[in-house]
Parts: C-alpha cells; structure tokens; sequence
C-alpha cells in the first residue's frame, strides 16, 4: 500500500500502518490494508452468508421486503462510511465494523437471544456481542493455521465494545460479570475492555441507531401495526410526515414513507457529524488512543437528537416490538429456541457428527455452549425446519 492512502486520515482516526496487527501474525497485503483484509474476511464468511434468513422483527417467512439481519447491516455499512469519509476516518475498517455487528444474533432476533440466556443462565448465558466475538475468533474455520479469521485488534476492540466499554469505572453495565468468551479471549488478547473504541467503532455503533429506527418506522408502517396518524406526535418523524404531505399532497403515501426515512437519514447523520465535529474542536484529540483515552464518546448525537431518538424507540416498543402479532411470532420463536436446546443437551447424540464430536456429554457445561453455538447459528427457516425434525414424528430426521 503507498503512504499517500493513509494521510488523508484525521489525526484521530484509527491508521491501519498502525494497527496493532493480529492474534496470529501474518504477511501484509500487497494490495489491501488490514481493515479491508477484515472486511472480507467477514464478508466471506459462513456466519455473514446466514443473516440472509436472520429476523430484525419480521420472520422470514413473514415477506421479502421486510428487513432482515443482512439487509440491516449492509445499510448500516453505507451510513458508516458516509460518516467516516466526511470525518476522515478509516473508511475500510469503519465498514468492517458495520458489516460484523449482528454476526452473534440468534434466530429470531432478540427473543431467541432471551430464550438462550434463560436455558444458559447456570453455564455463563448468551450475549450477542460475546457470540459474534466467539464467532470471528473461535467458530468460523477456513484457515489451516487458526481458528476463527485472525481479524485485527482494532476490529474485534470495536466489536466487543459495540456499546462502550465493559469493565472499569466508565462500564456501560457496572457491576456486570464480563461474558465468558470475552473474558476467555482477554486473556489472550487483551482489548483495553475499559476503555472506549476508537472512533470508526463509535461511528458504526450510532449508524446502527439510524439504521433500525428508521427502517423499522418503514417496516412497521408496511407492516400494518401502526400507521401515519399515529406517528404524529412522535418528535422528529411526525413533524416531516406532516410537512412531506404538504409538499407533496397528491403523492402515494408509499412515496411519503420513502421520502420520510430519507429526510430523517440524511437529518440524523448531519446532526451525529455536526455534534462529533463539535467535540473533536473542542477536545482536539490527536490520536486513535487519546480518543480511547477520553473517558466519553468522541461520535455522539446531539442533546436534542438523543431525545428525539429515546422518543422514537420508546414509540416503536410499544407500538412495534410489543404488537400482539409480533408478541405471537417471538412467543413461538422462544418455545423453538428452548425446545431444541433442551433436547439436544439432554440428548446431545442428537446433534449433527461435526456438533456431536465437540460435545462431551449430556448436561455438562461444555455441552451447553456447543448446543449454544449450534443453535446461535441457526436462521429463523432451519431452526424452524429442525424443530420439525426432532419433534415431529412423521418428519423425516
């Protein structure tokens, strides 16, 4: 790679000459720095190909046109690298981050993750961003010489903090016991788990706010569980509903959703730009570690924004995520989810050869993370067809 790639950086940007490489060492690329080697690494891998069939709300069987996991991350991966590139940050690893969010998700989206942390609760639980790192560190095998993809330190910090940091005075949960595989992995790696993310992670984290909240307004709209009228009072989308309908009364209103979640896009990510500049002048940090060393997010909305986001979320929770239709398809999701893992950990023999050969027995713990892992993996259309499998008696097995 020429040095003139990497001084259009910011100061502050994570540079990937100066990445503090990987777990396993290896060969730089002729032809891709680091963070893009991440990026597809994660783009090729098993776990990225199965978002394709991953929930955010609706069951895949629910529509094509709803959201899934991958749709999801790949919007969030085109809101990051708009961010990154007015910032000056690292484009390439900003997307990897993007990219990986959502790997460790359950089928069935959170009530599958629910379902597996109750069924987990004596063996460690289930938390989606310790799966994902136990996913690229430890379950993806396609090299000879490690497991998992060797992804760079800068990537899997950003992946484990996804929400800031998880040990020490500034913890996003204090007090909270540090995920199994986290801390397995610190061991080997250490990932400055009290501290903040370098600001490509901070940017990505935010588009994935963008990103879910306004795509499940035009999912839910679609959907049919509530409707235009309702969201008038919501701040932010109600006030552009009503100015989309006077600028354009005679237009479909299908037209005006799709005009709505543009304008709200385009005003959140100004309002996170404007509000990071802000920051950044008035803090000036000159390095990838002084923003870590921070002791606050550097990328961040602004007061205004963060209240119109927490009425947003509050308005989708209650009229999205907590719909009885919704209610019904994440009732069904959880039994599925707690249905196969009681099974197949009372009975791991159950379990495929390549399962089976890892599990150590019924009812052990080292069992329960392998019945975890399998079923982790899982998209909402296989655990659905292997529940069919085991439990009904005139499916074939």
């Amino acid at each position: 790679m020429t040095e003139s790639r990497f001084h259009t950086l910011a100061p502050y940007a994570c540079r990937p000459e100066e990445s503090r490489g990987r777990l396993h060492e290896e060969a730089d690329s002729p032809t891709r720095s680091p963070f893009q080697r991440d990026r597809d690494r994660i783009i090729h891998s098993a776990a990225f190909r199965r978002l394709q069939y991953k929930t955010q709300v609706f069951v895949y069987h629910e529509g094509d046109n709803f959201r899934t996991r991958l749709t999801h991350s790949l919007e969030v991966s085109q809101i990051a690298r708009s961010i990154a590139r007015v910032l000056g940050l690292d484009e390439d690893l900003a997307e990897a981050l993007a990219l990986a969010h959502d790997l460790g998700h359950t089928p069935f989206g959170h009530a599958g993750e629910d379902a597996l942390q109750e069924v987990l609760a004596e063996y460690g639980g289930f938390d989606h961003n310790a799966q994902s790192l136990r996913i690229v560190t430890k379950l993806e095998r396609r090299y000879v010489e490690f497991e998992g993809l060797n992804l760079t330190w800068e990537t899997l910090e950003g992946l484990v903090k996804h929400n800031g940091p998880l040990t020490g005075p500034l913890a996003v949960k204090p007090g909270r016991v540090l995920p199994g595989a986290i801390a397995e992995y610190a061991q080997l790696h250490d990932l400055r788990l009290d501290s903040f993310a370098g600001m490509e992670a901070q940017v990505a984290a935010l588009s994935d706010d963008i990103a879910y909240n306004n795509h499940d307004i035009d999912d839910g709209l679609r959907a049919g569980l509530f409707t235009i009228a309702d969201l008038r009072d919501v701040p932010l989308v109600g006030p552009l509903f009503h100015q989309v309908a006077r600028e354009y009364p005679d237009a479909d209103p299908s037209l005006h959703i799709h005009e709505v979640v543009r304008r709200m896009i385009g005003i959140m990510i100004f309002d996170l730009i404007e509000e990071t500049k802000r920051r950044i002048e008035e803090l000036k940090p000159q390095s990838a570690d002084e923003v870590r060393g921070l002791g606050r997010p550097l990328a961040s909305f602004s007061a205004e924004m963060r209240a119109n986001d927490a009425a947003l979320r509050q308005f989708l929770f209650t009229n999205m995520y907590r719909h009885f239709s919704v209610n019904r398809m994440t009732s069904k999701g959880r039994r599925v989810v707690k249905d196969l893992f009681r099974l197949l950990f009372a009975e791991p023999e159950c379990l495929p050869p390549e399962w089976r050969r890892l599990a150590d027995g019924k009812g052990t713990a080292k069992t329960a993370r392998v019945v975890a892992d399998y079923i982790a993996g899982m998209t909402d259309r296989f655990a659905l067809d292997e529940h069919r499998r085991l439990f009904d008696l005139q499916e074939k097995p």
